[in-house]
């Protein structure tokens, strides 16, 4: 016997998937809920059962330190076949309770569906490897709306733009929000950051539930600026405070290492014709750069050795002004310089999937002498933030004008070429994500880029070159029967990569 649960605190997100496996994180993140003695999780092809992986008391792990409530556990499934669908069901056992009649049975508290890679890329005309991209999400004000729109594309749209695997490219949580109104008591600190989690992931479900998802970090998953502490905001002076500081910073960190479980560098190819990086630049800046060096070497070692077209997510684009307030990546000039060089070195065109700014964007612009060009998709935000924090809007403008800045271009050998953000002449970019207009002492008091998130499909053609076909989809306008995101363009963005 079945019987699903109406709780909606209990969680299941799939995270890692390749040609033949698959990573499926399931517990919860809420503290009330009892850990279970015996749970399991099925994976099904349709409906038909294929395994399952037992969960016992010993094999629950807690998220935070020093918290005993929550839990996690993380359980992998390979032997897949590559390019196939499959369906998991996290389930738990009910034990039988003589004093009110209850018999055994399973109780199911999430479900998730999930695509494995295919082992090369489809051809033009036999569907799409997709990538969904998304970032920045806050929860007030949501209501859901952000997973039902990704749910409904995902479950009810064009096979050709349903997402394969998704990027969520930072700011997932949003955990220095009214900092300057907490408690700075450890205990509660922690309480705090667990707290916010539990109810973004809630709130998250359905899309860290509907295929692989990569998630990267950016600096609200700790606090404005990570990990410095000179910002003017006058919310976090706070974190001044060293005792402070630390508990913040280590629970922020079990968040990202065992909720997110976010890479640092790590890539994956689909057979000869596209290659995926996904990289954490903003946990382990330093004043020296945004990597390590060991990591950041790693990561140039992908961008130099492509033999195909690349696609690298991180989570702050490349293609920035200068910024004096907070800092982005031309703010570590000697890294920021490398990555280009190594990016533009192969020939090949790169695609960079990227957040942060709170606006949508597309732009493109040549790369290094080799013949590469950059192409740039921003998704942000999937939820705006709200009240007097709603001050912190942006929408998207055709700046910088070229790229790569004069002094960089310059030690690289590069011309600063111009950056084609496909205005045909006027100022607002075809793939320019729309705004809306605030109000004085609403919710929304600025003018902000309207809640969106993107699909980037790829697909090979007779030639050997891929296509790329990128959409957005306006998570609070919904059409018709089916309640589909409406489309924020008015066509889709097309570019041939080589």
């Amino acid at each position: 016997m079945y019987h699903p649960t109406s709780t909606a605190q209990w969680s299941l997100a799939i995270h890692r998937v390749t040609g033949t496996s698959v990573e499926v994180w399931v517990g919860t993140l809420f503290p009330t809920l009892k850990l279970p003695e015996r749970a399991r999780i099925r994976l099904l092809d349709g409906d038909r059962h294929l395994r399952a992986r037992v969960i016992r008391r010993e094999d629950w792990r807690r998220p935070f330190s020093r918290m005993k409530r929550r839990f996690f556990c993380v359980a992998t499934f390979r032997r897949l076949a590559p390019g196939h669908d499959y369906r998991l069901e996290f389930e738990r056992r009910v034990e039988a309770n003589q004093k009110i009649g209850l018999a055994r049975h399973w109780q199911r508290l999430r479900s998730g569906r999930f695509r494995t890679l295919p082992s090369r890329l489809p051809r033009a005309g036999e569907g799409a490897f997709t990538l969904g991209l998304g970032s920045c999400f806050y929860n007030h004000r949501d209501g859901g709306q952000a997973a039902a729109a990704y749910k409904a594309l995902h479950d009810r749209g064009d096979p050709a733009v349903r997402p394969d695997l998704t990027v969520l490219a930072g700011d997932q949580v949003y955990l220095d929000i009214g900092f300057d109104s907490l408690s700075l008591v450890p205990g509660e600190i922690r309480e705090r950051i667990a707290d916010d989690y539990a109810l973004h992931w809630q709130a998250l479900g359905s899309i860290l539930s509907r295929g692989g998802t990569w998630m990267l970090p950016d600096d609200h998953e700790y606090w404005n600026d990570y990990p410095f502490v000179d910002s003017p905001v006058p919310t976090l002076l706070a974190l001044k405070v060293p005792g402070v500081r630390r508990i913040w910073r280590r629970a922020a960190r079990d968040g990202v290492r065992h909720i997110q479980r976010s890479p640092v560098v790590e890539s994956f190819s689909l057979g000869n014709e596209l290659t995926v990086c996904l990289a954490d630049l903003r946990s382990h800046r330093s004043e020296r750069g945004f990597l390590p060096d060991a990591d950041f070497e790693k990561l140039l070692r992908w961008a130099r050795r492509r033999t195909s077209p690349g696609v690298l997510a991180i989570a702050q684009p490349l293609i920035v002004t200068e910024s004096r307030a907070e800092r982005n990546l031309r703010s570590f000039p000697r890294q920021y310089a490398r990555l280009l060089d190594a990016l533009g070195a192969p020939g090949h065109d790169v695609v960079v999937l990227s957040g942060d700014v709170h606006f949508g964007r597309i732009a493109s612009v040549a790369l290094g002498n080799a013949g590469a060009r950059l192409i740039e998709i921003i998704s942000s935000p999937l939820s705006n933030l709200t009240g007097l924090n709603g001050i912190a809007t942006n929408v998207a403008k055709a700046d910088p004008a070229h790229f790569p800045p004069a002094a960089d271009a310059e030690a690289l050998g590069w011309a600063s070429r111009p950056v084609d953000y496909f205005t045909e002449g006027g100022r607002r970019g075809r793939f320019f994500v729309g705004t809306r207009n605030g109000w004085p002492l609403s919710a929304y008091p600025k003018r902000r880029t309207r809640e969106h998130f993107m699909t980037v499909s790829f697909r090979r053609l007779p030639e050997g070159d891929v296509e790329l076909t990128a959409e957005a989809w306006l998570v609070r306008r919904r059409r018709g029967p089916a309640h589909m995101p409406v489309r924020a363009f008015a066509e889709p963005f097309r570019v041939t990569l080589r």
